[in-house]
C-alpha cells in the first residue's frame, strides 16, 4: 500500500513482481506448435492467426493492468482502475468490502481477491489488493473498513435484501464460469477428435470442430445452468430475503 495523503486516503498499486513470465513463455510454445501444424499443411491458416490474436491481446491487456491497474481510495469513495477503464462506487453506494480466499488457487497465484460489494449485491475486483501486492489482504480491508466508517455515514452491518442480490448474482456468476469451462473442455475434446481425423480423413470439419463444438456446449450449458439456478433459488423481495441473506457469504 502507499499512502498518498492521511486519513481515508490510500492508492493501492504493483509495487512488486508477478509471476507472470511462465504464462508467457507457455503462452509463445502454444502459438509455436499451431503455426508448426500449419507449415506441416494439417491445420488452416485461420486457426493458428486466430489463437495469435488472442494472445497477444490477452497479453497486451495484462500488460496495460499491470501498468495502469491500481485501487483509489478517497474522502468521496473508491475506484477501480483496470487496464483501459475505471469503475467506482461513492461511499454510499458501497455495501461492503470484503478479502476473499482463491479456491484451490495454485502456488504461484494469488490466494486472496478483494471485492467491492455495492448496495444492489454487485461486486467488482479492487486492482492490487491482493496477497500479490499486500503482505496480509483480511488485516488491510479490515483496516481500510474502520477508516472508511466516519466517510459511509453508517455502521458495516449485514442486510438481508442485499445479501440476497448477492447470493443471486453469485449464482448466475457461477453457471457463467461453468458454461466457459465447459466450452473449453469442448474445445480441447474438439482438437483430440481432429487429430484423430486427421489420419483416418482427407478434410476433418475444421471450422465445426473448433468453433461450432465449442460455442454450442457453452450456448446449452449457459442455459441450461441460469434456468437450474433460478428454480433452485426464491425470487427476491421480502418473503425470499430472510432465507436467502441467512446464507451469508456468495456461494462457491
Amino acid at each position: 500500500m502507499d499512502e498518498v495523503g492521511s486519513g481515508i486516503e490510500r492508492e493501492y498499486r504493483k509495487h512488486r513482481r508477478s509471476p507472470l513470465l511462465m504464462v508467457f513463455v507457455l503462452g509463445l510454445l502454444s502459438l509455436n506448435g499451431f503455426f508448426r501444424m500449419w507449415h506441416d499443411h494439417t491445420l488452416p491458416l485461420w486457426v493458428p492467426v486466430s489463437f495469435a490474436a488472442l494472445y497477444l491481446a490477452g497479453i497486451a491487456k495484462l500488460a496495460l493492468y499491470m501498468r495502469r491497474g491500481r485501487t483509489l481510495v478517497g474522502a468521496r469513495g473508491i475506484t477501480a482502475r483496470r487496464a483501459v477503464t475505471e469503475r467506482g462506487r461513492a461511499w454510499h453506494e458501497i455495501y461492503d468490502i470484503r478479502a476473499e480466499p482463491v479456491p484451490n488457487a495454485a502456488r504461484s497465484a494469488r490466494k486472496w481477491i478483494t471485492y467491492l460489494y455495492d448496495t444492489e449485491g454487485r461486486r467488482f475486483v479492487l486492482p492490487h489488493m491482493d496477497d500479490l501486492q499486500l503482505d496480509d489482504p483480511p488485516t488491510e480491508v479490515a483496516a481500510l473498513r474502520r477508516a472508511a466508517a466516519l466517510h459511509r455515514g453508517a455502521a458495516w452491518e449485514r442486510r438481508p435484501e442485499v445479501e440476497a442480490l448477492i447470493r443471486r448474482r453469485a449464482g448466475h456468476r457461477k453457471a457463467w464460469e461453468r458454461a466457459v469451462t465447459g466450452g473449453l473442455v469442448a474445445l480441447l475434446c474438439a482438437f483430440l477428435l481432429w487429430v484423430v481425423l486427421l489420419c483416418t480423413t482427407d478434410h476433418p470439419p475444421t471450422l465445426l470442430l473448433f468453433l461450432g463444438l465449442p460455442l454450442g456446449t457453452f450456448a446449452v450449458l449457459a442455459a441450461v445452468l441460469h434456468w437450474r439456478w433460478e428454480s433452485q433459488v426464491p425470487a427476491p423481495g421480502p418473503a425470499g430475503s430472510a432465507g436467502a441473506g441467512s446464507a451469508g457469504a456468495p456461494v462457491a
